[in-house]
């Protein structure tokens, strides 16, 4: 048992859900029923669109196999300024959704309650084909940059204020907000009672960040966590091509945790120091014409966080 409450769950990018326009994704309700066999109380929404947005027939599928809804997602273009009521929309749409489902519960520790919306920026080639390589990766200018921090602020209000939903953003390889010099400025730059962080382990490692370092650094904004592992064969390979993000993912840069570098042990030691307690999600992202082993994944990385102290 961890020393802090804790409810560990999933996502749909475990099955290779993070391109709604990708012919190859499996049906919503098979991440549903495959998610509830393979142990977990709840999940994520997944990319804006995957799901059908219909309250009633979400929640009748979330109740009958005993899951809930821990957060939705905008994963798009956060600096195009003519992209900002595009993004205020989604955040309607998904807040409105997400709050009308069974809530999930909460945990003694937790900052804010479930469920988010994890903001994450997408859709920039020059930034997904540098993903990981932060020497040589193109930065946004200032006015860019202040224009992304605009839209973020714009999302994360309407969502605190129309619906009371916590925004975390979310780093993510291969977009705008990816390396520790911009995660540094965005925590200068977003009010912590406008949004807070959704720090992943695996993204803070593959853009050359220490995640158990990360996790402590920026402990006063973190909300919520996502964990995955890092092949490093894999990786040394992808470093050296010229690859998308979700490319290197089919590849197999991502594996289940535990035959991965990062040290869980150390995380787990962390965060019962810190008495982190609320929703930590595991995301493997994948191509979703690999899909077989899908549930054998998460058994081994449920299995390898049970055996370091997570329940």
């Amino acid at each position: 048992m961890t020393d802090c409450p804790i409810t560990i769950t999933c996502a749909p990018c475990c099955w290779g859900v993070d391109d709604v326009t990708n012919p190859n994704l499996p049906h919503w309700e098979k991440v549903l029923d495959e998610a509830a066999a393979a142990g977990f109380g709840g999940l994520e929404l997944g990319p804006y669109g995957y799901m059908p947005l219909k309250n009633n027939v979400v929640a009748d599928a979330l109740a009958a196999r005993n899951l809930s809804i821990v957060a939705g997602t905008i994963f798009d273009d956060l600096v195009s300024p003519a992209n900002k009521e595009t993004l205020l929309r989604q955040t309607r749409e998904i807040c409105g959704f997400i709050t009308a489902l069974p809530k999930p519960k909460s945990h003694t520790g937790q900052r804010f309650d479930a469920p988010y919306l994890t903001v994450m920026d997408w859709g920039h080639d020059e930034r997904d084909y540098a993903a990981g390589h932060s020497d040589r990766a193109p930065r946004l200018t200032l006015d860019d940059w202040r224009g992304m921090m605009n839209n973020i602020r714009a999302i994360s209000e309407v969502a605190r204020d129309e619906f009371g939903v916590r925004a975390v953003i979310h780093p993510h390889a291969g977009g705008y907000i990816e390396f520790a010099d911009e995660l540094a400025q965005l925590v200068q730059d977003i009010d912590g009672d406008v949004a807070g962080l959704c720090l992943d382990t695996g993204h803070m490692a593959y853009s050359g960040m220490d995640p158990v370092a990360g996790l402590r650094t920026y402990w006063d904004r973190l909300d919520y966590i996502h964990f995955k592992d890092i092949d490093p064969a894999v990786y040394a390979r992808v470093m050296g091509e010229r690859i998308r993000f979700f490319d290197a993912c089919a590849a197999g840069v991502m594996c289940p945790i535990g035959r991965g570098s990062i040290d869980y042990t150390a995380v787990y030691g962390l965060l019962s120091e810190m008495a982190y307690g609320g929703y930590i999600t595991i995301e493997q992202e994948r191509d979703p014409r690999n899909g077989a082993s899908v549930l054998d994944d998460l058994a081994a990385s449920r299995a390898f966080l049970s055996s370091v102290g997570f329940v």
